[in-house]
């Protein structure tokens, strides 16, 4: 067994500031979750720095060279399973507290498998419509690019007739026993195997085209139906429509979110329609005559104005909103002639005066 002053490369009479300062420096170094860590370092790091940290563990390995008692699984002791000693002090040069547990309870029987292929992602498009189109409802055709299936391998990731053979790494079990070091202490757990991702079984030839991934970069035309009526701003799911997976492991979903182009006369307003303010004369207002305008279909229709309406009225033709429950909701303008002839203004005179004003 190794000096434990040598292992964190101080001197026999170091203060336990220095001591620390010289275990933190080395678990970040060597820790196994970091790229070109080294599980075993790691342990015996800090299997040095619970002895020499503590005063009493440290005294009996100044004297004796191995520490005893229980509490300590290390250097001759005979601690039990649930024992340590492990400095709490600066944990963010580890991992975070989901990751830990995360690691500890899996590897206890308690959590949840892991993924051995990832799912493919959802995505979201934008699918621009005009008034028109959202109050009918139409079946659009939208084309995107995402990882789509490997033709060749039907998303395999191998050559089917090529086979698969037992994965030497986890002898074909799917997954191996490794220990996982955490500021709780060191921990045996059981984990999916990196090389067959959890099958126990790797390809004897891998697919060439998608690089044994089951998916390549490629386009998707679908059909979408909008109905009838939909609001601007809402999201259509099509189920299965996202990207691929990984090797058959599932399709993600596409959302479309539907965007409603301005409209130059009409502003839809719940399930209602506003016509833009409709230019009226004065006498036409007056006499209650019939106005023809032309709805959002482009269909001609008749509205009549109420005799003695008022201009900040709002008049409503029942049934010609976006749906049926809607309406088309019209405001006027009064047009005034920008020049009166005598005769003219004779008769509005004579009006005035038989409406008393």
């Amino acid at each position: 067994m190794r000096d434990y002053y040598e292992i964190l490369g101080v001197s026999r009479n170091a203060s336990r500031e220095e001591i620390k300062k010289a275990y933190r420096r080395l678990a970040h170094e060597h820790h196994p979750d970091k790229g070109g860590g080294d599980g075993e370092k790691f342990k015996e790091i800090n299997e040095a720095y619970q002895v020499l940290s503590d005063e009493e563990k440290r005294r009996q390995y100044d004297q004796f060279g191995q520490v005893f008692g229980p509490g300590f699984a290390g250097a001759g002791g005979a601690g039990g399973p649930w024992s340590w000693n492990v400095d709490f002090g600066d944990i963010s040069d580890f991992a975070d507290f989901e990751e830990v547990f995360g690691a500890f309870f899996e590897g206890l029987g308690l959590g949840k498998k892991r993924r051995t292929y990832r799912r493919g992602s959802d995505l979201e498009l934008g699918l621009e419509l005009t008034l028109e189109e959202v109050k009918v409802g139409k079946v659009a055709e939208v084309e995107f690019r995402s990882q789509v299936e490997c033709v060749k391998c039907a998303g395999l990731g191998y050559k089917a007739e090529a086979g698969l053979k037992k994965c030497d790494y986890c002898d074909g079990r799917g997954e191996i026993k490794e220990a996982k070091n955490t500021f709780f202490g060191s921990f045996a757990q059981v984990v999916t195997c990196k090389f067959c991702r959890g099958l126990g079984q790797i390809p004897n030839e891998a697919c060439a085209d998608c690089r044994g991934e089951g998916r390549v970069k490629g386009k998707k035309k679908i059909k979408v139906e909008v109905r009838a009526g939909v609001a601007g701003g809402q999201i259509i799911r099509v189920k299965g429509m996202g990207e691929a997976g990984e090797r058959q492991a599932g399709t993600g979903d596409l959302y479309v979110r539907v965007k409603v182009k301005p409209h130059p006369i009409f502003e839809r307003r719940g399930n209602d329609l506003y016509h833009r303010p409709i230019m009226v004369s004065l006498v036409d207002l007056l006499l209650g005559k019939k106005l023809k305008i032309k709805n959002l279909e482009g269909k001609e229709i008749e509205v009549a104005v109420p005799p003695g309406s008022d201009l900040n009225e709002e008049i409503r033709v029942r049934g010609q909103g976006m749906t049926k429950d809607g309406d088309l909701v019209i405001k006027l303008q009064a047009k005034t002639p920008k020049h009166l002839s005598a005769k003219a203004k004779k008769l509005l005179e004579d009006l005035r005066r038989e409406l008393g004003d």
